[in-house]
């Protein structure tokens, strides 16, 4: 099983890209109830940290505390003042805009791909024993 897949929503469908190494601490399974995957979790996170910010104040509260913070919409929704089902509704509003900012953009995609390369630098380089490259690219995945 691969460490990672990068997931998009495209029309409310999930599409896989080709696999790509997040990390080895990386554990990933399915859930046979259908909940959130952790795939789906850590590509709501990564857009959220791409994008979050092009989100409204509201929007990126409620999203936080929904989706990064675990929070019940019930919680969120007393908590904000709101009700249940417009915290539901900005979630998945939010949700459709941070997918149309990555279809449009593709810096999530764009960083994995310089992930996976660096890990590939680093890996080559340890083979090779060639200290000096593979301790740029370790520089480069702290950074990342």
């Amino acid at each position: 099983m691969p460490d990672f897949q990068l997931v998009f929503r495209q029309g409310g469908y999930l599409s896989y890209c080709q696999e790509k190494t997040l990390d080895n601490k990386a554990v990933l399974g399915y859930d046979r109830q259908g909940d959130l995957r952790m795939e789906e979790i850590l590509m709501q996170t990564l857009l959220f940290d791409f994008y979050g910010d092009l989100l409204t104040d509201k929007q990126r509260q409620v999203y936080q505390q929904v989706v990064l913070d675990d929070y019940s919409l019930s919680e969120t929704a007393e908590q904000l003042s709101i009700s249940r089902q417009g915290v539901h509704d900005m979630i998945r509003r939010c949700r459709k805009i941070l997918d149309e900012y990555e279809r449009t953009l593709h810096l999530v995609e764009r960083f994995m791909k310089i992930r996976e390369q660096v890990h590939q630098i680093q890996k080559l380089a340890r083979e090779h024993e060639i200290g000096e490259i593979e301790a740029i690219a370790g520089r480069i995945l702290d950074e990342l």
